[in-house]
């Protein structure tokens, strides 16, 4: 049984190319475009990326959905929970 892909975020923010820690600020400026309870993406190839966006959703209590593959990197969704 194949897990069901994350919901359609409403926002993508860029961020290949940037080093931790531009994702999670990038994040954090544009969260507030989406309604509280949509999902909003963060597309980043540091490898840093991976464990620190997870953390700061449990720190921010955001729920984070999934790391999604993404040439080069991955596109990570997020719930927007306040």
């Amino acid at each position: 049984m194949s897990e069901n892909p994350p919901p359609t975020a409403l926002v993508t923010v860029e961020a290949r190319g940037c080093k931790c820690p531009i994702p999670i600020i990038r994040l954090a400026q544009r969260l507030h475009e989406v309604p509280i309870g949509a999902v909003i993406a963060v597309t980043a190839d540091d490898p840093a990326a991976s464990p620190d966006i997870p953390a700061w959703c449990r720190m921010k209590m955001h729920e984070f959905l999934a790391e999604v593959p993404a040439h080069p990197g991955s596109a990570f969704h997020i719930r927007r929970m306040y």
